[in-house]
């Protein structure tokens, strides 16, 4: 027995000799909706981290380290995201992944700045992948927050160069989602088509709120009587495809001017073009500009 005993300490003793250290593991927070109205949205990007994470460490890792996704629900609050931000932090995550909802982005980058401030040596980055409110990289901006995405002014200032150049255009409706982002879509729209077709009439300026509403129909309804022949929205996820259901069962025959109009979920209208996106909604600043007019 003793015998045996030594056998397999000798044998333990060779394996620590000779096994390859253990990589260093880079943990990655990923703070998104997981669950609730705007889940789809956030599920969506985590599983394109995830297969990128899996890729990666597959190939080596980054520079000779692992990388190790921690994914966090935030049910697109900023409260609940500075609580498992909290979380993160605590378990040693020092990137900050984050994009649906820019009211939850200026919580994440004021208190990543407050957390680097007070912990030198461990400071963290935040890298915001889709929320655009002007402000967070404006009068907002900080040294440790990345954004990648255009911004509200400059996805309108697209939307609003195509608008001018239709001379059918008359009654423009702007329908947003009560929030930083939303009120800053209908802003910048106000301001630039009073610059460029100061004779465009703004018949509506609603705020609805955030991934709450399950029927639009009363929504709807107020384009419809408005006589809107133009809608401009920066809705996403449920609230970009329930309001184009709305719009579709009412009958509803307007230009839609969007910023997340290609966002997947349902079947295309009628004459989409292919660009137009189907893996599932989109977030709130993946960059696409489409317009349809649905019948």
């Amino acid at each position: 027995m003793k015998a045996r005993t030594l056998q397999l300490a000798c044998l333990a003793a060779a394996a620590l000799a000779f096994a390859v250290p253990a990589m260093a593991v880079v943990k990655i927070a990923y703070i998104d909706p997981l669950s609730g109205g705007a889940a789809s949205a956030g599920i969506n990007a985590q599983k394109h981290m995830a297969f990128l994470i899996e890729r990666i460490n597959a190939a080596g890792g980054l520079n000779g380290e692992k990388l190790e996704l921690l994914s966090f629900d935030n049910k697109v609050s900023p409260q609940e995201s500075l609580i498992v931000l909290k979380k993160a932090l605590d378990e040693g995550a020092r990137y900050v992944f984050q994009g649906n909802g820019s009211a939850v982005a200026h919580a994440i980058t004021e208190a990543v700045l407050k957390h680097n401030e007070r912990n030198p040596g461990k400071e963290a980055l935040y890298f915001n992948y889709a929320a655009i409110d002007p402000a967070l990289t404006n009068e907002k901006c900080n040294f440790w927050h990345f954004r990648f995405d255009a911004d509200v002014d400059m996805k309108m200032q697209a939307l609003t160069n195509v608008i001018a150049k239709d001379p059918n255009i008359k009654r423009v409706y702007l329908i947003n989602q009560d929030y930083s982002f939303g009120k800053a879509v209908a802003a910048a729209a106000q301001k630039m088509l009073a610059e460029k077709r100061p004779d465009i009439k703004i018949v509506g300026d609603e705020l609805h709120p955030l991934q709450k509403v399950q029927d639009f129909s009363p929504y709807v309804a107020k384009i419809k009587a408005a006589g809107t022949d133009t809608v401009i929205t920066g809705n996403w996820s449920n609230d970009m495809l329930l309001l184009i259901k709305a719009a579709k069962d009412a009958g509803l025959k307007v230009g839609w001017y969007t910023y997340y109009g290609g966002g997947g979920g349902g079947p295309p209208p009628r004459g989409a073009p292919p660009t137009c996106w189907q893996g599932g909604p989109i977030p709130e600043g993946a960059g696409l500009v489409y317009r349809k007019r649905y019948r």
